[in-house]
């Protein structure tokens, strides 16, 4: 019995098991290039949405065994695998009006690009209401209040 508990441990991406230990709400990304949304936790349920954006922010609200219930960007909640699922913090710039990236975290910052709405990159560090934002190698600071992805208010390392 206790080698096919071991056995059985190891079939489990050390993901998952990461996941199970947070208590929902949290933040996490879509790892996978396509990931399928489901309208209940299991394959047999149909798929509503498939999302084919790898690093997509998305916010964890419920689990049940291996499924993640989490909401996108746009409020649509669904069901995915965790495994299709990353704990790497991503967030998207929000609204209808490009953001500022900026040099240092401060409004008097200088201006380094413009980022459009929708665009998403990766969170590296939040606080004192800005965050740290790499988009493909291109990095500054984004208000956190422009981004879907963290909470307002939120610190990250």
């Amino acid at each position: 019995m206790r080698v096919m508990i071991a056995t059985l441990a190891l079939l489990i991406p050390a993901a998952t098991i990461a996941q199970e230990a947070q208590k929902p709400p949290y933040w996490a990304s879509i790892r996978a290039g396509q990931a399928r949304m489901r309208t209940g936790p299991a394959r047999t349920y149909p798929a509503s949405w498939l999302y084919r954006r790898a690093d997509l922010p998305v916010r964890v609200v419920q689990h049940f065994k291996e499924w993640r219930k989490v909401e996108d960007p746009d409020g649509t909640q669904g069901w995915m695998q965790a495994n299709l699922l990353s704990a790497t913090r991503t967030g998207m710039v929000r609204g209808s009006a490009p953001a500022s990236m900026q040099d240092r975290p401060t409004a008097g910052g200088r201006v380094l690009w413009r980022v459009a709405p929708g665009v998403v990159g990766r969170l590296s560090a939040c606080g004192n209401g800005w965050c740290r934002l790499d988009v493909k190698g291109r990095a500054g600071f984004v208000e956190q209040a422009g981004l879907w992805g963290v909470e307002a208010g939120e610190s990250l390392p």
